[in-house]
């Protein structure tokens, strides 16, 4: 139940955090990879990059104590949030009650039913986005989920570990280059925004972060014959590196050196090639010659 009377709580002041959460008995939980921003002009240049307005709706994917999501909410048409820490369901009764644009769902984002959630609650938006700061731990298996579930979404933009970051908008074909940049890239286009340093956390994490966005195709860029093998195909590329990709492919997927050398041969590459030398472009014809 929504309280009544307002209060108008500084979300980026530690004082003010402690002050909010100490009622509840809340301590971070480093399980959870609870780390929430106290910078406060992060979270409005998160939402201006996002780039939202009363016809977009917006599913957020860890509220925390609702700094970003009070951004979200002031300039989204609707901003469903879903929380797995049910610790912080009554403190976002309280941070966000002034809000009726807002919508809590509880739960873990990666057993929900997230196509049914859009359905039900963000389907008469013209455009629906995904906004988050991701825990650390859950970045790669967050992200991926959103991607391969191919929800009606037009953009993702995520705040995660700096590191991670550069893996996921690497350029393929470099040595910065992943099994996850491949399986970004295929579902859409990704650069990094803006980098977010440590001390603008409570607790201040060891690493620094940074701000991505991944805008989704329209229609499909790339075409294989099989997804699911696909991309177990692209992991066994780029599982030993430092090998030569007959070597890194034949030890991991278990094909003959031979088989992957003659499929090498006909796309006119050498057989000592790695897979950093590989663009988007070949890694999928190469599939095709060996997926059958």
């Amino acid at each position: 139940m929504w309280e009544e009377k307002t209060v108008d709580y500084n979300l980026c002041d530690y004082k003010s955090l402690v002050k909010l959460l100490s009622p509840y008995g809340f301590n971070f939980s480093k399980s959870l990879g609870q780390n929430f921003i106290i910078d406060s002009s992060v979270c409005p240049t998160m939402v201006e990059m996002l780039g939202t307005d009363k016809n977009t709706g917006v599913l957020e994917i860890g509220p925390g104590v609702g700094v970003l999501t009070k951004e979200l909410c002031k300039a989204s048409g609707k901003v469903v949030s879903v929380e797995l820490d049910e610790r912080l369901y009554p403190v976002l009764e309280k941070t966000l009650r002034d809000y009726d644009n807002f919508e809590l769902v509880k739960g873990d984002c990666m057993k929900l039913d997230l196509a049914e959630i859009l359905k039900e609650k963000l389907s008469g938006f013209d455009t629906v986005k995904v906004c988050a700061n991701l825990p650390y731990y859950i970045t790669s298996p967050v992200i991926m989920n959103l991607l391969e579930s191919r929800l009606p979404i037009s953009e993702i933009e995520v705040m995660v570990q700096q590191e991670a970051a550069e893996r996921l908008c690497a350029e393929i074909g470099t040595r910065a280059a992943g099994a996850v940049s491949v399986a970004v890239k295929y579902y859409g286009e990704s650069e990094i925004l803006f980098n977010v340093g440590r001390e603008c956390f409570m607790p201040s994490p060891k690493v620094d972060s940074s701000v991505i966005k991944i805008r989704l195709y329209d229609e499909p860029e790339y075409t294989v014959k099989n997804e699911k093998k696909f991309f177990s195909l692209v992991k066994g590329i780029f599982a030993q590196r430092r090998k030569t990709l007959v070597n890194s492919l034949s030890n991991s997927v278990g094909m003959s050196k031979a088989e992957i050398q003659n499929a090498l041969s006909k796309m006119g590459l050498e057989p000592t090639v790695r897979a950093e030398n590989l663009t988007m472009e070949e890694i999928v014809a190469l599939s095709d010659l060996l997926l059958k």
